[in-house]
């Protein structure tokens, strides 16, 4: 890695290490000499389009929705590079329970600036592309597509894993039956989305966010659905289990005069489509622990709603 740094931007660079590694890419960080001297992130993935999303992505950063600018995307590896400016901070992942709630303000304050950003010169709803735009007509249409298997997904054939897997397909007919009945709960409305808030994808120093990473997920629908996946995947952070995601985010909505029709039917819909997700994408790389335990914790939702 060092070799194609130095190849790339001279022999003064210095300091490489690997600073991650996700599902898609893997990240080092580095310094950089020269006129643009100071410290970088360089990742490495097999889709580009991740990184165009991250780039259209940082059009939107504000103080409040820190995002880093990629300031260059090209190819290496069979695959392809992004470099942005490097943030720094802890992850969210790793924050204990008083931690986390001397940051919930600057998260709701995040969210906030994502609903509110303008997406007038985009189009569709769900997972969007490097252009902007998203493949479905409405956001009920985009919820409902959770249960298609598409040639054109880079996960593709988790269908006939899924039913073949120890859990089998069985517990996600049944929530997808919970999402289908909660759907016209939902309001068609176009908010940014980031869809992937854990995962190191959020850095934090002090009580404030300093980086929000990682927008390969991103979607175009309803804010709630930021909301649901802390709730959905809380379960997994026993530091956090003394925060209740829905009561703290309704006391904020109240506070800044927010009404949400609808809310805990919109928030178990979210969540249990974020469980579906997760059975497809475990289905596909052969978890089953991780499946089975996704499977439950979604069907404990869909009949509860908690």
């Amino acid at each position: 890695m060092e070799a194609f740094l130095v190849a790339r931007f001279g022999r003064e660079v210095s300091a490489v290490s690997m600073i991650g590694q996700g599902e898609w890419s893997t990240a080092y960080a580095f310094r950089w000499p020269g006129e643009r001297r100071g410290d970088y992130v360089i990742r490495f993935g097999a889709f580009p389009e991740d990184f165009a999303k991250d780039r259209l992505a940082a059009r939107y950063r504000s103080r409040d929705l820190p995002i880093p600018q990629i300031l260059e995307i090209g190819e290496a590896f069979d695959g392809s590079y992004a470099i942005s400016a490097r943030a720094f901070g802890d992850y969210l992942d790793a924050l204990d329970l008083a931690q986390m709630r001397r940051v919930l303000p600057s998260l709701f304050a995040a969210l906030d600036a994502a609903r509110l950003v303008d997406l007038s010169a985009s189009a569709g709803y769900g997972g969007w592309g490097a252009d902007g735009t998203a493949p479905h007509p409405t956001w009920r249409a985009a919820l409902l597509d959770v249960s298609e298997d598409r040639p054109t997904s880079r996960t593709h054939g988790w269908g006939e894993r899924l039913a073949a897997s120890p859990t089998g397909a069985g517990p996600f007919k049944e929530a997808f039956g919970y999402v289908q009945a909660l759907v016209d709960s939902c309001p068609e409305e176009r908010h940014l989305i980031h869809s992937d808030l854990l995962n190191r994808n959020v850095l934090v120093a002090g009580d404030r966010l300093t980086a929000v990473l990682d927008w390969g997920c991103s979607l175009y629908g309803d804010f709630l659905y930021d909301l649901a996946w802390l709730s959905f995947w809380s379960p997994w952070y026993p530091a956090w289990q003394g925060i209740d995601f829905r009561r703290e985010a309704a006391r904020h909505y109240e506070s800044i005069g927010l009404d949400v029709p609808h809310f805990e039917e919109r928030l178990r819909c979210y969540q249990v489509h974020i469980g579906l997700l997760a059975q497809a994408y475990n289905a596909f790389r052969g978890r089953w622990a991780e499946l089975d335990a996704t499977a439950r914790r979604t069907l404990d939702v869909a009949r509860s709603g908690r």
